[in-house]
């Protein structure tokens, strides 16, 4: 069985796997208006079809986008999506350095998962190194629950509310086996790594069960003045 999405049903198979679909990408585009400024410079990091960008254009209309993927048939989706708004593409892995910015935003959905704990640490000390005083963090994830417990918990309700939805049993098939490789970590743990680096004010603003919505602002004062902990292992 594949474990790489297929680009042209992505959208279709996103909508039934995530029953929180539209609170789930809403929170993220509804942060984006109250706290960036106009026309603000927005860096989406595993951006696939562009699902997140349209939910924050639509929202925004004056937003500059830059869509960051690994792959470039996902991005050309995203591309047809967005064609007459103001964004632009590249086509790279997570675990290399980011597009120069610097960004009144950077969010992701669904993407930093696919990295490992070190990995994903320092991915959020370049996100905030990217950012300009002031821009905010938000990562729209699926989380790890705290227990196994609470992580079989969560694996039943999400898959159930998936049939619902109208998931076939080879689509939940496929979508247990692609998660089989995820590599999430819970939402406390990801939050204390972001204070740690020194995004402030940092918090979870939206969550239904292994759906998580958190992140942060980067401090106003100069870089002079923060006092980042080192955060490599």
């Amino acid at each position: 069985m594949n474990t790489v999405w297929n680009a042209s049903t992505y959208d279709i198979e996103r909508r039934r796997l995530i029953p929180c679909f539209d609170e789930f990408y809403g929170t993220v585009s509804e942060l984006i208006v109250r706290s960036s400024p106009d026309s603000p410079r927005i860096l989406d990091l595993g951006a696939g079809t562009g699902i997140l960008s349209a939910a924050i254009i639509d929202r925004v209309p004056t937003a500059r986008l830059h869509l960051l993927d690994a792959s470039s048939d996902m991005l050309q989706q995203a591309s047809k999506r967005l064609s007459g708004r103001q964004f632009q593409l590249t086509v790279q892995r997570l675990d290399s350095d980011l597009p120069a910015g610097p960004y009144e935003a950077i969010v992701s959905a669904l993407a930093i998962h696919h990295l490992d704990n070190n990995a994903k640490r320092r991915l959020y000390v370049r996100i905030f190194t990217a950012l300009t005083p002031g821009g905010l963090f938000i990562n729209a994830e699926q989380i790890l629950g705290g227990s196994s417990r609470l992580q079989t918990l969560f694996e039943a309700i999400h898959l159930d509310r998936a049939r619902v939805l109208g998931s076939s049993e080879p689509e939940i098939a496929g979508a247990v086996h692609r998660m089989s490789y995820d590599q999430c970590s819970t939402a406390d743990d990801q939050i204390r790594w972001l204070k740690e680096i020194g995004f402030e004010d940092v918090d979870c603003f939206y969550r239904s069960f292994r759906f998580a919505v958190f992140g942060g602002w980067r401090p106003k004062v100069p870089d002079s003045d923060l006092e980042m902990k080192d955060v490599r292992q």
